[in-house]
């Protein structure tokens, strides 16, 4: 729908697809360090070179791969896989979407914060914000002795405390440009273990700001990977952003370009969620379209095709590719999780258990789209399910209300569905099929002799 330019535009390593999230690993790193392609090396103080940036591991995965393997593997998942993505287990019949759980992303984040420990055991090591949206695996970590900073009211890190003897992981989602440049002069040892699909955004943000468009960013404003991703803007003089939250907010956006609302009520709505300084009278002339990369696809789709349109009603089709820019740059894996969902609701199970941490926005619309479609409960993890009660405690579908269902699991043969979001390892998920086959009385270790 809208112009390319195609010296900004991915190579195929860098559009992230199948697998290909690996490719900004050893490819353009522009938007999120010094460096374009390889770790860097700085003097130390006797003139040896220190090693400072690590994005392309540390080297020792191979030494940490059996305790991965231990700690987040399953065997009855694997199981499950090889019979079909589906199980039969007395009046019980569980079929499993055919991509979940783990994306690579999410897989390398974790990996290099296991390096990291290895590589550094007696170094204090941080993590900015939590790895990943995955309350087990966050835990494990902090287990392991990594100090998590969270962020003010504000959204602001305290990096006071760190020294250059200190180690800082960057969690996948990536950090501001103002929070990388800080710890950049802070001369600590850093490991980036940001997201290949979270820098493809970038370049597209970092490209709109410096050819003078407005990026519009469909995500949630408090959100780390969209603040950071609207950080991107700030590589330019006069770079602007504005985020939306969904189709709703779209459509005031599109309602003020068609210049169909007030200046006064759009500005109450958008302070908190716009660059400093906007001005939608001239900020949203030009606008490019990106999204947070964990987003339901299709409403991103949806929300650049109604922008599209509000600019050509305001300044014609032929104006539109100098006004307007628009790519697709949802996460491969976001999308592989999504299209299995509907594929596996298109005979829809009698009910769907998603698994997932409850701020997590990938499992969140995993939730949404399968609570279309059949009665759906959204479990942190798998102990939200109590055998012996019988019970589930379960998120109301995109809402924050907890939720107990006394008696969830029906009698007779049921069909359950399962899928997982792509912070939640294989292990989670084996934990509740379990607990499943517990709740009506079968013995899940049969399975496995």
């Amino acid at each position: 729908m809208g112009s390319t330019a195609e010296e900004t535009s991915p190579t195929p390593a860098d559009d992230a697809r199948a697998r290909a999230h690996d490719a900004p690993r050893t490819g353009t790193v522009e938007a999120t360090g010094p460096v374009s392609g390889s770790d860097s090396t700085d003097a130390g103080r006797a003139g040896t070179p220190r090693q400072t940036y690590f994005r392309r591991g540390l080297g020792l995965k191979q030494q940490i791969q059996p305790q991965l393997v231990s700690e987040y593997g399953s065997a009855l998942v694997g199981l499950v896989r090889e019979n079909g993505y589906a199980l039969e287990v007395g009046r019980l019949r569980f079929r499993l979407a055919k991509s979940f759980g783990f994306c690579y992303g999410v897989d390398r984040a974790v990996e290099y914060a296991y390096e990291s420990r290895e590589k550094f055991p007696d170094r204090r090591i941080f993590l900015v914000g939590e790895i990943i949206h995955n309350p087990h695996v966050n835990r494990r970590l902090q287990e392991m002795e990594i100090e998590f900073l969270y962020p003010d009211e504000a959204g602001a890190f305290d990096f006071s405390g760190v020294t250059p003897e200190d180690v800082v992981i960057i969690p996948a989602f990536g950090v501001t440009l103002h929070d990388f440049e800080t710890l950049r002069e802070l001369d600590c040892l850093l490991v980036d273990t940001t997201c290949g699909s979270v820098l493809n955004v970038w370049k597209r943000v970092e490209s709109y700001s410096r050819d003078g468009f407005t990026a519009v960013v469909h995500g949630k404003w408090w959100h780390e990977e969209t603040r950071a991703t609207s950080s991107q803007v700030d590589k330019y003089p006069g770079g602007r952003y504005l985020i939306v939250r969904d189709m709703a907010e779209a459509e005031i956006v599109c309602a003020y370009i068609r210049d169909e609302l007030d200046r006064d009520a759009f500005m109450e709505r958008f302070a908190e969620r716009s660059s400093e300084g906007f001005d939608p009278d001239r900020d949203l002339q030009r606008i490019g379209v990106a999204n947070q990369t964990t987003m339901l696809a299709s409403e991103s789709l949806a929300i650049a095709a109604k922008l599209g349109e509000a600019m050509a009603d305001r300044h014609g089709e032929v104006a539109l590719p100098e006004r307007f820019r628009s790519f697709d740059t949802i996460c491969s894996a976001t999308q592989d999780r999504q299209d299995a969902v509907e594929a596996l609701v298109a005979d829809p199970p009698d009910l769907m258990v998603v698994i997932g941490g409850y701020n997590s926005s990938n499992t969140n619309h995993l939730a949404h789209l399968c609570a279309q479609h059949t009665r759906t409960y959204h479990i942190e993890d798998a102990a939200c399910i109590d055998p012996e009660a019988g019970s589930i405690s379960h998120k109301k579908i995109m809402e924050e209300e907890i939720l107990v269902d006394p008696a969830w699991l029906p009698e007779g043969e049921v069909e359950i569905g399962l899928t997982a979001g792509a912070s939640t390892p294989d292990s989670k998920i084996g934990e509740t099929i379990e607990r499943v086959l517990r709740t009506a009385a079968y013995d899940p270790a049969e399975l496995l002799t």
